[in-house]
């Protein structure tokens, strides 16, 4: 396995730094929240996306090979999903009914947004499927995937979190934090359309 461990960070790196919903929802929040109040959405976005690939890593796919309408479920739920949070994403700067601020995805609801995330299971599948080997040592190449996915995953998020802040800092007005807002909800909708293309 550590002689696969390069191709597994390049791997890793490439599939963390490239747009996706995740990277979507960190820039989005990071233009309207700020990295301090993001922090729980970085976090439950790690924390999520390293269990499910451990635990899938570790036999839920057998549960998937199983029963295939399951995907099917998880992929129409993911993506009503993803498109909630596109329309959370364009009203981030509106008032809510009591004159609340919107505000960014908790810990928790991060958590589970990876569950439902097409790319998180993408980026996880493919990387457990290319770097573990028949008869080695599953838990242990397990552990070091999520490991090094986690890894690449923070630095991903944390980097395209401070890219929304920068460009926050830009947006001084309502009408251009609205415009990037529904550009940024707009990405969230079309990777909803890529999932099913």
């Amino acid at each position: 396995m550590s002689g696969m461990l390069p191709a597994l960070v390049a791997f890793a790196a490439g599939m963390s730094f490239t747009p996706g919903p995740n990277n979507t929802l960190v820039t989005a929040s990071g233009a309207s929240f700020g990295f301090r109040r993001s922090l729980p959405l970085l976090l439950g976005i790690v924390v999520g996306f390293a269990l499910m690939v451990g635990i899938v890593g570790l036999g839920a796919a057998r549960l998937f090979q199983a029963l295939p309408a399951l995907h099917k479920v998880l992929k129409v739920a993911g993506s009503a999903y993803l498109l909630w949070l596109a329309w959370r994403i364009a009203r981030a700067d509106r008032a809510g009914p009591a004159g609340a601020r919107a505000r960014p995805l908790s810990f928790v609801e991060a958590m589970g947004f990876q569950w439902i995330n097409p790319k998180g299971w993408v980026f996880g599948a493919g990387a457990l499927s290319a770097f573990t080997s028949v008869g080695g040592n599953l838990v242990a190449e397990v552990a070091l995937i999520t490991a090094v996915l986690a890894i690449a995953c923070l630095a991903g998020i944390t980097t395209w979190c401070a890219f929304g802040v920068a460009i926050g800092r830009l947006l001084s007005s309502s009408r251009a934090r609205a415009v990037f807002n529904w550009s940024m909800a707009g990405l969230l909708a079309l990777s909803v359309v890529a999932a099913f293309v």
